[in-house]
């Protein structure tokens, strides 16, 4: 009877450790390259937006990203006309928020090409679309002391 009190206990900590299976599905998901379609805003009108404490939202407009889930790292290259160019790298989580709803959080902090980061310093989005040819992240932020909503749309590029 010990033995099997100790097998049950010993079994619930080693499931509770391992990461979720829709979280490991998403991860599969999200690998490889996807494009920067286009941030559109919760609100009407003209915001000029600096995202990831980079370059501002248009400049980000058309990025191309890759995600590489087995290390949790990425490259997100900005080429507009008049941005601050090239590639930058990123370490991410996949955290699972909801199992009822499937929502996600996102967590995307910014580091140099050996993966360190000069400040700690990270973003939350929630990934609330996900497909094999789509992907929406939504950052929520305060803008005159009401939620905004960021939304960020991404497609899947062929490889």
């Amino acid at each position: 009877m010990k033995k099997l009190v100790m097998l049950i206990v010993l079994s619930s900590i080693v499931l509770s450790c391992g990461t979720p299976k829709k979280v490991a599905q998403s991860k599969k998901v999200i690998k490889g390259y996807w494009l920067l379609d286009n941030i559109t805003y919760s609100e009407s009108g003209n915001f000029n937006v600096t995202m990831l404490s980079d370059v501002t939202s248009t400049c980000f407009e058309g990025s191309n990203w890759r995600f590489i889930p087995n290390n949790n790292t990425g490259i997100y290259t900005i080429n507009g006309e008049n941005c601050a160019v090239g590639d930058r790298h990123f370490i991410f989580t996949i955290q699972e928020v909801d199992a009822a709803t499937g929502l996600y959080d996102f967590l995307l902090k910014p580091t140099n090409s050996k993966n360190k980061s000069s400040n700690n310093k990270g973003f939350r989005m929630n990934l609330t679309q996900l497909s094999d040819t789509t992907m929406q992240w939504v950052q929520t932020v305060s803008l005159e002391n009401k939620p905004f909503k960021i939304n960020m749309n991404f497609s899947k590029i062929k490889e």
